[in-house]
């Protein structure tokens, strides 16, 4: 445990609290990015303000340069996919990821895209439109943009290496469903179904094997996830739809006993 709160964009205090390497020279030669994922880097994602409001769009490569401690801010959402029987299926971030490589995290993460379909804010369909888009093109998973709901909104970064790094206004999105898996291996390189009662067990498992988990999925399960599991069947209970939850400090190296701090901002 640290004695003090450190901000989370402290990269020294990342190093510790993520426990992972980052690389010590920059990652600037893309020709050795693998190809699927150098051709992502085109996709344009939604720059938004820190109360949700879109300004315009960037590149994915340009939201993700970590330059002066920060990237350009823009929205994301991260989907926690549970079967019939209430487990939680996780992900192992295929190695050829540009950020977060290897690392554990839940079913599926990525962003809007600059797209009609995905820009629409009415009930948040664009951002659920664009989960089911990416939920398919992961892991192969069947969804309709009915099948999710959207918990909260999360706004934190993170830097990933010297280059890459995360910051983002994060939907939480929750669906309950029995779905086939197929991974796709340049974004998925492995998968758990986590009974609720394990979830321990598994944050254990990673910490005793050296498997970091990422920033986003670390802050939510140390803040949110047990009280959202525990209702389910009843998800209004626990909905936030108003606030957007800015992560200002952390502290402690293991999810069980991090002290999260937030700053509740309105959204738009």
């Amino acid at each position: 445990m640290f004695p003090t709160p450190r901000l989370l964009t402290s990269a020294s205090f990342l190093r510790r609290l993520f426990r992972f390497p980052f690389n010590t020279q920059p990652e600037l030669d893309e020709s050795k990015l693998n190809p699927c994922q150098r051709a992502l880097l085109e996709e344009r994602c939604l720059l938004v303000t820190e109360r949700d409001a879109v300004t315009g769009s960037a590149t994915k490569r340009d939201c993700h340069l970590w330059q002066n401690g920060s990237c350009p801010l823009h929205r994301a959402f991260s989907v926690f996919l549970f079967n019939g029987k209430g487990e939680m299926l996780v992900q192992q971030r295929a190695m050829t990821k540009i950020t977060f490589p290897g690392f554990y995290s839940n079913t599926c993460c990525s962003h809007p895209l600059d797209t009609q379909e995905e820009l629409q804010e009415k009930d948040f369909i664009g951002v659920r439109r664009a989960a089911v888009r990416r939920c398919e093109y992961e892991l192969g998973i069947q969804l309709d943009p009915q099948d999710l709901t959207v918990v909260t909104r999360v706004l934190y970064k993170a830097p990933s290496t010297d280059v890459w790094g995360e910051h983002e206004i994060d939907y939480v999105l929750f669906a309950r469903k029995d779905v086939k898996l197929l991974l796709n291996p340049n974004e998925v390189q492995d998968f758990k179904w986590i009974p609720r009662e394990n979830f321990q067990e598994f944050l254990a498992k990673c910490t005793s094997r050296g498997i970091p988990l990422t920033p986003w999925f670390q802050i939510v399960a140390a803040k949110f996830l047990q009280h959202w599991w525990q209702n389910l069947d009843n998800l209004k209970a626990v909905q936030d739809l108003e606030n957007i939850h800015k992560v200002i400090s952390v502290s402690g190296t293991e999810v069980e006993d991090m002290d999260v701090r937030l700053q509740i901002l309105k959204s738009v």
